[in-house]
């Protein structure tokens, strides 16, 4: 009598054959090894959280820093000068007794009203510019690009200064000049992204079913190109701080005794033996507000980079 050879693909007894492959595939998904794992996107981290709330709390001082319940930040009280941080003045006093906190808070509105205003004029007409030329190309990105080549040849603080001198030293003044300044690197960054764009799938199949270059731009290109321009205008916010605590540090900033972070700092370096806190307070602010504007610029930047993206 013949024994019968064992079937070797006959599933074991009790065991869907359709389930097995489908919970390998599931605890494969699980893993992050499948292609969902891979296409699963991480969130962001503690980091991002704790920089967008420092911004919200610099944000929120510049906007309502008249009527947050802080001291008039240009009263002075010599008896009470370069008090210690502590007692009624929490983050102590300047030179001549004005508090720290309240000229903290209201010197936030100047780099805050700087820094927004440039990255808007920035990102509008840079972008626009951007755009324009690396959708359309041939002659009108020519002229274009060279325009912006000249403008970049020029020294940024030097062109700076030298308008500054014949315009005048206002808040608005400066906020409009170093917004005109920053439209050339906003016009290449958005010009690249529309590049990297323009030559993508779903772009060419809409030209290919005859839409308009208006509809393409208005409905393919500019919503992935302003993502990643806004996510670089974050973290130029940080260099234009920067760059106005500089001015303020050279007397070349808003007019005193308005209260600027650089004109803190300016002030305070001639007791930086006896009272160090008059600069260490407001270089910390600044550092902390620049360094959490590059974290959430760079994480929503990683995060709609159009090279990264996928298909």
């Amino acid at each position: 009598m013949t024994t019968p050879a064992p079937n070797l693909g006959a599933p074991h007894p009790g065991v869907d054959p359709q389930a097995a492959p489908a919970d390998g595939l599931v605890a494969e998904t699980q893993l992050g090894g499948g292609p969902a794992g891979k296409k699963r996107k991480r969130g962001f981290g503690w980091g991002f959280w704790l920089a967008a709330t420092w911004l919200i709390v610099v944000l929120i001082c510049a906007v309502f820093a008249d009527i947050l319940p802080v001291k008039d930040p240009l009263r002075p009280d010599v008896i009470n000068k370069l008090a210690l941080p502590g007692g009624e003045n929490l983050l102590g006093t300047d030179g001549l007794g004005r508090d720290t906190l309240a000229r903290l808070v209201h010197g936030a509105r100047v780099s805050v009203t700087i820094s927004v205003t440039a990255v808007t004029i920035g990102m509008v007409v840079g972008g626009f510019l951007g755009i324009i030329s690396g959708f359309f190309r041939g002659k009108l990105e020519t002229v274009l690009m060279t325009i912006i080549n000249i403008i970049l040849a020029f020294p940024a603080l030097v062109l700076l200064l030298v308008l500054l001198a014949f315009v005048g030293r206002s808040l608005v003044v400066i906020s409009l000049i170093v917004g005109f300044l920053s439209i050339p690197i906003y016009t290449r960054v958005a010009r690249a992204t529309t590049l990297a764009v323009a030559e993508r799938e779903f772009v060419r199949a809409a030209r290919t079913m005859g839409a308009k270059n208006s509809r393409v731009l208005a409905r393919e290109i500019l919503p992935n190109v302003v993502l990643p321009v806004a996510a670089f205008g974050l973290v130029a916010m940080g260099v234009v701080i920067v760059l106005e605590g500089t001015l303020a540090f050279l007397g070349l900033s808003v007019e005193q005794p308005a209260p600027t972070w650089g004109g803190m700092i300016f002030d305070g370096k001639r007791y930086l033996n006896e009272a160090p806190h008059a600069v260490l307070i407001p270089s910390v602010a600044m550092f902390l507000t620049v360094l959490s504007l590059n974290l959430v610029g760079d994480s929503l930047r990683s995060r709609f980079d159009v090279r990264g993206s996928n298909l």
